[in-house]
Parts: structure tokens; C-alpha cells; sequence
């Protein structure tokens, strides 16, 4: 049932608003066209369990040069 996936993700997650909001996230950028979202869902709360969704993830490097913007003459 769902609601033991949700107590067991507790564990990793402070409070549950912050678990609902990191869930959907997650959902979102988990989820694959032709699935059902409430698989996906479950899914997500499955990988809760196991590991802290809050880990630092590394962040995207910063395009190495800026694009210069061309001025009239």
C-alpha cells in the first residue's frame, strides 16, 4: 500500500510536505509516456526508502563562455 511507502520514505525526509514536494519532482522527471503515474509514483517512494532524496546532487557546470551579443554598427 501506498501509505507504507510514504512511512518508510519518512525516515529520509524531515517533514511530509517536504516529502510531497520532492516526490512530485521526482515523479515528474521519472515518468515515461505509456506508464501509469501511480507506478511512477510508487517508484519514486520505493527509491526514498532506500536513499535520501535530499543527497547533494552535482549541479550543472556553467557554460565555459559567455555568448556575446552582436551591436548594430
Amino acid at each position: 500500500m501506498r501509505s507504507d511507502l510514504v512511512f518508510k520514505a519518512l525516515s529520509h525526509v524531515s517533514n511530509r510536505y517536504q516529502l510531497c514536494t520532492l516526490a512530485s519532482k521526482a515523479t515528474r522527471k521519472l515518468h515515461k509516456p505509456n506508464t501509469r503515474l501511480q507506478d511512477t509514483t510508487n517508484e519514486v517512494l520505493c527509491r526514498f526508502e532506500v536513499a535520501s532524496p535530499e543527497a547533494e546532487t552535482p549541479e550543472e557546470a556553467p557554460a565555459a563562455h559567455p555568448v556575446e551579443r552582436r551591436r548594430a554598427a
